[in-house]
């Protein structure tokens, strides 16, 4: 079915607009932003073990951390909507691969998609509370995927030293230019294969937690 937005030439012009735009001032900014990183070595262990992790962080660090991770082959799921994209646009051309859909339409579909790519040895990311939110509430997709493929969640948070907050839902930080950037990271969370669906729960909250932990480290790093 095509989205409504595709049958508008105005709205697909904005797409474009949005997207050409959109790379290089990212791009732009994220080459002034230094970086201070925490537990990079969690990411290394497990694609020395010959697995891939399923990055995990908050919509509001979208933007520093499409930058970082940049160039990795890392796959995320976006939306079919209007803004999912011109989202889509501008992250593949940093590099990184997209399945399609959302909590609300073709989730499984995008699912699906990220176990196969995982097959093929590609990371995975999830912004655990998006595209719609709550704000820090973990959806559980994060948590399927790992069961699914035998693969680890590996949580981080991204903190700017000083920033730009937008008025949104997620409460989107956008880091100033020459900026310092802390990037905290945790230890991998293992969902067994086994896993119950009534337990799987219990593993969200943890990424929660895990989150939390990681978002007052981040901040701590920038003292």
């Amino acid at each position: 079915m095509t989205s409504s937005w595709r049958s508008s030439s105005i709205r697909r012009a904005q797409v474009a607009l949005i997207a050409g735009l959109g790379y290089p001032l990212i791009s732009g900014l994220g080459r002034t932003l230094r970086w201070r990183v925490d537990g990079l070595q969690h990411l290394d262990t497990i694609l020395a073990s010959g697995r891939q992790p399923i990055m995990a962080f908050w919509h509001g660090r979208i933007l520093p951390a499409t930058y970082y991770f940049r160039h990795r082959g890392i796959v995320v799921v976006t939306s079919e909507n209007f803004d999912g994209e011109w989202i889509a646009r501008i992250i593949e051309r940093f590099g990184y691969g997209t399945a399609r859909g959302s909590s609300s339409r073709g989730g499984a579909r995008a699912i699906l998609q990220l176990k196969r790519d995982m097959a093929r040895g590609r990371p995975a990311a999830f912004t655990l509370d998006g595209p719609r939110g709550p704000a820090r509430v973990a959806q559980p997709g994060a948590v399927w995927l790992a069961r699914a493929t035998g693969n680890p969640v590996l949580p981080f948070h991204v903190e700017a030293s000083r920033s730009w907050t937008a008025r949104s839902w997620d409460r989107t930080q956008v880091p100033k230019p020459f900026s310092t950037v802390a990037l905290a990271m945790g230890d991998p969370l293992d969902v067994p294969p086994d896993l119950p669906d009534d337990e799987l729960d219990g593993a969200r909250l943890e990424l929660e937690r895990r989150l939390r932990v990681l978002e007052e480290r981040a901040s701590a790093m920038l003292v």
